[in-house]
């Protein structure tokens, strides 16, 4: 999915933090480093040790620097930074209009490594949702590591499905699902697994929609999706799904070890939001596990 090129991105507010550190690039980082890379989040610990790569915060202002030559969509379409920024606006587009009194997260564009409330933000955690800060940090190395060391496709819809997926983290903070589902443990049918789920049906049914936000001109944002990037963004939502990881990194599957729901669930849950909308994402939480 490409962003509509006379697009206005402008009115974005992510802000990029971590200048100066340093980045642990794809050509040094093997297999246990893409790992960790996934795997940290899923498991909610900073592995950034198993890398030796990331380095100190920089000397950005402590509210971030903005994100440069990002002022229309041929700007998101050439430079992924800009890409993520530009996600933004029509995330709060569509959850504006389905989320009442909806407040917007911050978005964090990671160089390096910053701090966070949740840990260290950094290329050897992943993208993350961090609910003190309500958050979402992101840094764009990810998916060149998920393409050059983990095999995956990680276009342009997969990148916006992953940015989806945490802000639909987001929602569920904002909303009270959290609360309600809080963590209980790992497993096929632990919360952990569901709430995980309903983020990829949340990032489907945004995705679904996304073409329909429009910029202050009346320009959509995003152009229609292809078969093709729908197919690159099913194709993330396989990476990381924990059997995958699993399989990849020991040879074996646990699934009573699972904490975000197998690359088959995953990618179910994806399509049934982007097929059905949001009236499908209540399911992921409520239904028997057997179901999921």
């Amino acid at each position: 999915m490409t962003f509509n090129p006379d697009a206005d991105v402008s009115g974005n507010t992510a802000r990029r933090k971590g200048r100066g550190a340093v980045v642990a690039g794809a050509g040094g980082v093997g297999l246990l480093g893409i790992i960790a890379l996934i795997a940290g989040p899923l498991l909610g610990i900073d592995l950034s040790g198993l890398l030796g790569g990331t380095g100190g915060t920089g000397s950005e202002p402590s509210e971030g620097s903005v994100i440069e030559n990002c002022e229309t969509g041929q700007d998101a379409n050439e430079n992924v930074d800009c890409r993520v920024a530009s996600s933004q606006l029509a995330l709060d587009g569509y959850w504006e209009d389905h989320v009442e009194n909806y407040q917007p997260p911050q978005l964090i564009i990671v160089d390096g490594a910053t701090a966070s409330s949740c840990g260290t933000a950094s290329n050897a955690v992943g993208p993350f949702y961090c609910p003190p800060d309500e958050t979402v940090y992101i840094d764009p190395t990810f998916f060149q590591l998920m393409q050059q060391q983990f095999g995956a496709s990680a276009g342009n819809l997969a990148q916006l499905y992953i940015v989806g997926h945490e802000w639909g983290h987001h929602i569920q903070y904002i909303t009270g699902d959290m609360e309600r589902y809080p963590n209980n443990g790992t497993g096929p049918d632990s919360n952990g697994v569901r709430i995980e789920l309903q983020a990829d049906c949340y990032a489907g049914a945004w995705i679904g929609q996304m073409e329909g936000e429009k910029d202050k001109n009346g320009v959509p944002y995003l152009q229609p999706s292809t078969e093709a990037e729908r197919q690159d963004a099913l194709n993330a939502a396989f990476t990381v799904g924990d059997d995958n990881i699993q399989e990849q990194s020991s040879g074996t599957v646990n699934p009573e070890s699972f904490t975000h729901g197998s690359s088959e669930q995953r990618q179910y849950w994806f399509a049934s939001g982007y097929e059905n909308g949001l009236d499908s994402c209540s399911q992921p939480l409520t239904v028997a596990g057997d179901q999921l």
